[in-house]
């Protein structure tokens, strides 16, 4: 095996990518190298690709929906093997040290490694991460699917096991795409009466496929009026701005809006929205390598994986246009085809 690691990275922002070999440098000891089989493509990527967050740094390999085979193991590494297969997502390290990670919140580490910042990806023949964060992938997964949970899918999964949803709870899902649609089918898995909320009334007769019980039309007031007081829980998967005060006024006394889409705009909050029925609103990023675990085996359980389309590696920027566009129904899978 070759040290030099193959890859394709954007040397500059907005630019495409382009073949990028790089010397990774000696194995730490606490480490694993994956051999990269397929790699999902996340808006995250794109927003890193775009330096759209101020923290880019070219040459840029992206990728971090990782599914592949561990290939090397430094001497420290515990629980995982040589020919292994793994997945890794958006955090690659954490410091193992602080009360975060002492009580299992490896994700809120404050000095947690992020796969693809200051680092090089998965958008690569191998790729690297902390041991803890390689998790092992259940036999009845299939490698091709899997990548997007470990982004995608362990974002809406981790706050349904943060936050107790039961299965009696009546519970909706902004926005039907990359995230919403893994939602409908945990919830649904999870014993939830589940309303899709979506500004597309094309996307209805697939929410119904992926779990959902009702669908309401995000930009009909009328729609979302009748909701008024009726869902436990509302998880937010876009990034755009809602009506706020009529999604607020869904939720039942004691509900929750917890939001895993990254809206830029402030959201209006009337204190009496939320005072009179002691609801909330929150917010969580990805989970901690046992969520994933916990994860993984309720998707091998109850037959759950993400819809997707595959690529080849090597024609990366077709890929990414197509998720620019909004045409990806609903996640896009590379597959690695330059080992």
């Amino acid at each position: 095996m070759s040290a030099t690691i193959k890859a394709y990275a954007a040397l500059a922002p907005g630019k495409p990518l382009q073949p990028f070999d790089y010397e990774p440098g000696p194995l730490p000891d606490e480490q694993v190298e994956i051999q990269v089989s397929h790699c999902g493509i996340c808006h995250s990527d794109l927003s890193m690709l775009n330096n759209e967050w101020g923290h880019s740094v070219y040459p840029l390999v992206a990728g971090h929906e990782i599914v592949g085979t561990i290939v090397a193991a430094g001497s420290q590494v515990k629980t995982v093997k040589l020919g292994d297969r793994v997945g890794m997502g958006w955090f690659a390290g954490s410091c193992l040290a602080c009360p975060q990670c002492l009580r299992g919140d490896h994700n809120l580490c404050s000095h947690a490694e992020q796969t693809i910042v200051s680092r090089h990806g998965g958008f690569a023949e191998r790729v690297r991460c902390h041991w803890v964060w390689a998790t092992p992938l259940p036999k009845q997964l299939d490698p091709v699917k899997a990548g997007p949970l470990f982004c995608g899918g362990i974002t809406v999964f981790n706050p349904i096991v943060q936050l107790g949803i039961q299965p009696t709870d009546r519970v909706g899902v902004i926005g039907i795409g990359g995230l919403g649609h893994m939602a409908l089918q945990f919830l649904n898995k999870w014993g939830c009466d589940v309303y899709a909320i979506t500004s597309s009334d094309s996307k209805r007769d697939e929410a119904f496929r992926m779990g959902a019980r009702h669908a309401v039309n995000s930009r009909d007031s009328a729609q979302l009026q009748k909701l008024a007081g009726s869902l436990d829980f509302i998880l937010s998967t876009v990034n755009v701005t809602m009506d706020w005060p009529a999604i607020i006024g869904a939720l039942a006394p004691k509900g929750r809006l917890h939001l895993v889409g990254a809206v830029l705009e402030p959201i209006p909050v009337a204190a009496f929205s939320l005072i009179g029925g002691q609801k909330s609103i929150s917010g969580s990023p990805l989970g901690s390598p046992a969520t994933v675990a916990t994860m993984l085996e309720f998707c091998a359980r109850h037959d759950i994986a993400p819809w997707i389309e595959t690529f080849p590696l090597s024609r990366v920027n077709e890929a990414l246009e197509r998720l620019r566009s909004g045409k990806a129904r609903y996640r896009i899978v590379l597959e690695n085809d330059i080992h």
